[in-house]
């Protein structure tokens, strides 16, 4: 009889045990890392750029970025002269753990991972899948814009139920698109009930103060977390 093997599960699990090491790592070294993740277009990179801008003075920090062919955005991070690491998936829809273990040895050739004290993960652009695989993170960020509708969260469940933090983004364009911004956190809450959600602007830097209050939130929860009880 022939024994029929579930390669999702098995995929996942070989997933989450890699993860899991990866994890170790972050908290050897004192570095708290967030998983950005969402559809094609969102503003992950505009977002990164302006949250680089405005912690680098305050936080070292670093970023792996992911895209399936190119190093455009790793590209426009570098501008800030903050270590980034890309990662070219091919055709994968999404970082797995493995992956990023590959970027922290690359990152380790460049410097000290304890020099760090954040680890920005930005993932391929997908509403699906980046969701599914951990990578280590000790919180994932979803992305929606408001250019994606009020629907998505509901569409695309998983990704919106995963998220530990939600950003709409685009804002600044809200007066100019029939979308109700009450309604698309409404089909959030309906997901994720007690999940923040931020509103802002990369373009006009409208609602990023929040958002980079809950960074070094989760940074003194990691530190707190990493402490002998």
């Amino acid at each position: 009889m022939h024994q029929v093997l579930d390669l999702g599960i098995n995929l996942l699990h070989a997933n989450q045990h890699q993860a899991d090491h990866n994890r170790e790592h972050f908290d050897a070294w004192g570095v708290t890392c967030l998983n950005l993740m969402s559809a094609p277009g969102a503003g992950k990179t505009s977002l990164l750029e302006k949250t680089v801008v405005a912690l680098a003075g305050s936080l070292r920090l670093a970023v792996i970025e992911g895209d399936m062919t190119t190093q455009l955005d790793a590209e426009r991070l570098r501008r800030y002269g903050i270590p980034v690491i890309a990662i070219n998936t091919g055709r994968a829809c999404h970082l797995d753990a493995a992956m990023v273990a590959g970027g922290l040895q690359q990152l380790e050739a460049l410097l000290d991972p304890q020099q760090l004290d954040l680890l920005l993960v930005e993932n391929v652009g997908n509403l699906v899948c980046p969701a599914e695989f951990e990578v280590g993170e000790h919180a994932k960020v979803a992305l929606l814009s408001v250019t994606e509708g009020e629907d998505k969260p509901l569409k695309y469940p998983v990704m919106f139920r995963e998220a530990d933090c939600l950003l709409i983004t685009k804002v600044d364009l809200v007066p100019v698109l029939e979308v109700d911004l009450d309604r698309i956190q409404a089909n959030i809450r309906e997901i994720n009930p007690s999940v923040p959600i931020f509103c802002l602007s990369a373009k006009t830097g409208d609602g990023l103060e929040p958002w980079l209050g809950w960074i070094r939130e989760q940074i003194l929860l990691a530190q707190h977390r990493r402490q002998p009880q």
